[in-house]
């Protein structure tokens, strides 16, 4: 199973440059080649991206790498789930700092006595 943010990231990068290599790929998302390579086939075999390969190209590994039409479905989908749960985080980190404010203000009215 592939978390929301893990398909967003992944989705994100395929639309900005959709000919990025699986290596490349591992780079920019700080995760393994074999999990870039497990990702990319988990959602081609899902219908969310297509791999296509140029015969023509002297580079017989090099693939490009688009959305589907289910795909950009999906990428909605995924943005807006990512996005509901990043709000929820910073909500959740605003109430922890406002707590945490509190709590250093009680501390130093007790060691000011």
């Amino acid at each position: 199973m592939i978390s929301d943010e893990l398909k967003y990231r992944l989705l994100k990068l395929l639309e900005k440059d959709p000919n990025m290599s699986q290596r490349a790929i591992s780079r920019e998302m700080e995760i393994s080649l074999g999990k870039a390579n497990y990702c990319l086939h988990a959602l081609i075999d899902k219908g969310i991206i297509k791999a296509k390969n140029f015969y023509k190209n002297k580079n017989k590994t090099a693939y490009t790498y688009y959305l589907t039409p289910k795909g950009f479905d999906e990428k909605a989908s995924i943005t807006f789930r990512f996005l509901q749960s990043k709000l929820t985080e910073y909500e959740n980190l605003k109430f922890e700092i406002e707590e945490i404010r509190k709590e250093a203000a009680n501390l130093s009215d007790k060691q000011s006595v």
